[in-house]
């Protein structure tokens, strides 16, 4: 199925991909209607253009592909499924996720994976190809966020405060040296063979993706990002 989305509200975009019977979906001409494939599960949609903001948000499965650049806010809070931008995703993106995988060729804005959560089987995963801005993985509780940094002339891909708060999961970056403020509540040490086994699945899926040569990928070293035992944040949550 296709859907022309020029000068279409978001309104009576979403409603026909939400009530659409046909799984395969492709929206043509988008250009910044919001909420697209909020909610969804078991579809397939492409998107061509430039979705606007909360883009695949409380996704339940299926998946989304975006060939362009997206807005804010994208896989706010999603549980399940896919979300692949085929350029780069701006701020907070993956907010809150609690499940499910976000891929971004290029660069993230502010904020990406602000709040992100682990529950029990639901591990959600952020892949950013470029760099990140500021706050990356702030207030983190759960999860993987890792950051590659292909194409970036910085010794670290992310701006400042990478961590700000992060009380669970990881964050691996792939870099030259570390930014010089991360915060005292996390912790990062090279990247061991076990580290790196951890993640190799997901380097093949996305190089994959994206038609990536994962030597390149592997060529330079990473850090790991985790939260210091004695972080405070951590004893205000249950899970961790």
């Amino acid at each position: 199925m296709k859907i022309n989305a020029e000068k279409k509200h978001f309104q009576d975009l979403n409603n026909e991909v939400r009530f659409a019977k046909d799984t395969e979906i492709m929206i043509d001409n988008c250009m910044g209607q919001r909420y697209i494939g909020s909610g969804m599960s078991g579809k397939r949609l492409t998107i061509n253009g430039i979705p606007g903001n909360d883009l695949g948000s409380y996704l339940n499965g299926g998946t989304i592909r975006v060939n362009g650049n997206a807005q804010d806010a994208t896989g706010d809070t999603m549980n399940e499924g896919e979300i692949i931008i085929n350029g780069n995703s701006g701020d907070a993106t993956g907010y809150a996720m609690r499940g499910g995988k976000i891929f971004v060729r290029h660069n993230a804005g502010y904020r990406a994976g602000i709040h992100m959560k682990a529950y029990q089987t639901h591990h959600p995963l952020l892949i950013i190809g470029g760099e990140a801005g500021s706050f990356l993985g702030e207030y983190q509780a759960g999860g993987t966020i890792i950051v590659l940094g292909l194409n970036s002339d910085k010794k670290a891909p992310v701006g400042s405060h990478c961590g700000t708060g992060m009380h669970g999961g990881r964050i691996y970056l792939r870099c030259e040296e570390l930014p010089p403020d991360l915060p005292k509540q996390v912790q990062a040490t090279p990247a061991t063979p076990q580290d790196m086994a951890e993640i190799d699945v997901w380097l093949d899926e996305f190089c994959a993706v994206f038609g990536i040569d994962k030597k390149e990928v592997l060529s330079k070293g990473f850090f790991v990002l985790t939260p210091n035992t004695k972080n405070p944040y951590k004893s205000l949550y249950t899970f961790n």
